[in-house]
């Protein structure tokens, strides 16, 4: 907020509406560590918002220096310009970190893409072992999800990097017909684009970025519970190296996935955040009552939780212990239950995929009820041997054999990524 006042007073000084000798004296007072932020705060509650008792002792300030220049402190602003603006300067330094983490877990998701392109496991849905994955598959998705999400954020931060210079009700009318070239030179001083008009009462710009901070920690928060999952002692398939876990007060064997606890406690969280900013849209006439209010708390913590999200993902991404053997034995654990499509598949080509289906369902059946390995069913079944010869049936239950485009869909993201 003071960066914006001393580029205020700049601004206004070079298209000569206050003078020239007003800027630095104004900028030399404009110093954070000039003010007690403990008492700005007190008395921010009592005044409602915080640039009123700033400018108040930024004024007190310059003129203790040069009294003569103090009256030109916050020359034809308002409070909602100061605020309005240094957030946005705020969300320029800080949101592009949230973006960076992002790409930085998105580029070990890629890591473990290519290491892993054919290092089968099982998939899973809802929660059950369907038909086989590669591992390689499942860090390609969380890949290209954080991608997208890295990128929205970017985009949405760019359109929402706009300066707010309007004056009390929109018009900038204390400037007479400088508005407009006061706020060409505060835009150029600060970097910011200036918008067509002011958009004090207009939330849009901000809610697109809240929005898009929260799909990106909602994504971020998929990838984080599998990463849990992926933990479980009944899985154990992949996890975090022994010296980055975390340990137990009274159990000491224990090895939580603490990072995946961080991000999918943030993808709770987040989503309320972003309705408060959403909710806080609706704001009346020219200058809102309440909206504006609700935003300054909540847009601070969206991107403080979105950013640990996406640090503690990477960092878990980055550190991630991939256990091979386990996945193999996963998969290999139904004794070929999970590859029964695969079969069915081959049935159908000759008596069509209902009965083929129904056929595999009563031998997946009878395999888990006689808890006999699934080939051995099969292989005595003549619904099924009339069609199919013993080897036949060994090829169709090979895990590595059943992957489909796995190794494709692995390869465009990869090679998308190259090319972006």
């Amino acid at each position: 907020m003071l960066d914006v006042e001393a580029a205020l007073a700049a601004a206004e000084a070079s298209v000569g509406v206050i003078p020239r000798e007003a800027a630095p004296a104004i900028a030399a007072c404009a110093k954070a560590e000039f003010f007690d932020l403990a008492s700005l705060e007190s008395e921010s509650e009592r005044a409602g918002n915080l640039a009123i008792p700033l400018v108040r002792h930024l004024t007190s300030r310059v003129a203790t220096a040069a009294p003569d220049l103090a009256r030109y402190v916050h020359w034809g602003a308002t409070s909602q310009d100061i605020i309005d603006t240094g957030l946005v300067l705020q969300l320029r330094a800080s949101v592009p970190m949230v973006a960076a983490d992002l790409t930085r877990a998105a580029d070990a998701a890629a890591r473990h893409a290519e290491r892993h392109v054919k290092t089968t496991m099982a998939g899973r849905t809802w929660l059950q072992q369907a038909t086989p994955i590669t591992f390689g598959l499942k860090a390609a998705g969380w890949c290209d999800a954080l991608d997208r999400a890295a990128a929205r954020v970017e985009s949405a931060l760019h359109d929402a990097s706009v300066l707010q210079f309007g004056g009390a009700s929109g018009t900038l009318a204390a400037l007479g017909n400088r508005g407009p070239d006061v706020a060409a030179s505060l835009g150029k001083t600060l970097g910011l684009p200036v918008p067509p008009m002011p958009w004090h009462a207009h939330r849009d710009r901000l809610a697109t970025l809240a929005s898009m901070l929260g799909v990106a920690v909602g994504t971020a928060g998929k990838i984080g519970r599998d990463l849990g999952l992926l933990a479980q002692t009944e899985v154990a398939e992949a996890s975090d190296p022994p010296g980055d876990a975390g340990g137990s007060s009274t159990m000491p064997h224990k090895r939580n996935p603490v990072r995946a606890a961080v991000v999918v406690a943030a993808a709770v969280r987040v989503p309320g955040l972003v309705a408060t900013i959403l909710s806080a849209m609706l704001q009346e006439h020219e200058r809102g009552l309440g909206g504006w209010q609700a935003e300054w708390e909540t847009i601070p913590d969206l991107v403080i939780t979105a950013g640990r999200a996406a640090r503690a993902l990477a960092d878990s991404l980055d550190a991630l212990v991939v256990d091979v053997r386990r996945l193999r034995a996963n998969v290999d654990m139904t004794g070929g239950l999970t590859l029964a499509e695969a079969v069915s598949m081959r049935l159908a080509e000759k008596i069509g995929k209902q009965e083929a289906h129904a056929t595999l369902e009563r031998a997946a059946a009878r395999a888990e009820k006689e808890q006999r390995p699934f080939a051995e069913v099969l292989a005595v079944d003549p619904d099924v041997t009339r069609i199919l010869s013993r080897s036949e049936i060994d090829d169709a239950l090979s895990p590595d054999a059943y992957l489909g485009s796995a190794q494709t869909f692995v390869s465009n993201v990869l090679t998308g990524r190259q090319r972006s």
